[in-house]
């Protein structure tokens, strides 16, 4: 499964797809980041950024699954002796693609976008909510990529329409117990990110694991 990850990660560099998303990205940090966040501000700026950039990870994830034609996901399957290898490294792949954007997003500020240096707690903190940003949007990505949905407008409007839809589902007083986005954003604009955390990963990950289990099950089922 590793040399078949590194395959689908090659075939993804190669094909250029890789450029849509990582300019997505580089475009909203340089609109998070166009003026200095002021000291004490920096935990709030990274779970706005942890929030926001869920499309941008779905992006990623859905353009890698779509990379390869339906014949080559057959073949490689075939050369993984079964679904489960193919549809894990196609995950996986996924998942360190996203893995760099959100390092980027996490690390961009400390050169320019901080007013000050902000301190390491807040760092890890920042780097944890983006863990859970590229989690959801994998999920997203994932359930949106060619081989669930044949039509590529449907497939970016589910996309863009699922995060909408996760952004004012997730203001409503129910939006705790889903993709919790505006819940911890608000926490950490308001300091009290430490007293909600625990819940919302455990809601986040629920969630996100959710989605990817419902892309197995149904890739299992075509090619």
């Amino acid at each position: 499964m590793t040399r078949l990850t590194r395959f689908k990660l090659s075939a993804y560099a190669r094909s250029h797809r890789l450029f849509q998303p990582a300019i997505g990205l580089l475009l909203m940090l340089g609109v998070f980041y166009s003026t200095l966040t002021p000291p004490g501000k920096e935990l709030s700026a990274y779970a706005d950024s942890a929030g926001l950039l869920i499309v941008v990870f779905a992006w990623a994830a859905r353009s890698l699954l779509d990379t390869e034609p339906a014949a080559q996901r057959l073949v490689s399957m075939t050369a993984a002796d079964g679904p489960g290898r193919e549809i894990g490294a196609g995950l996986l792949a996924a998942f360190t693609v996203n893995l760099m954007f959100a390092a980027i997003a996490v690390v961009t500020p400390l050169l320019h976008g901080f007013a000050a240096t902000p301190a390491p707690g807040d760092v890890a903190r920042g780097a944890v909510l983006h863990l859970l940003g590229l989690s959801a949007g994998t999920a997203l990505g994932a359930l949106t990529s060619h081989p669930i949905m044949q039509s590529p407008a449907a497939s970016m409007l589910t996309l863009f329409g699922g995060y909408v839809a996760l952004l004012l589902v997730s203001l409503t007083p129910v939006g705790r117990f889903t993709v919790p986005v505006m819940p911890w954003m608000r926490a950490a604009n308001d300091g009290a990110l430490d007293t909600v955390l625990l819940p919302v990963t455990a809601a986040a990950l629920f969630w996100s694991a959710a989605g990817l289990a419902a892309y197995v099950r149904l890739r299992r089922t075509r090619p």
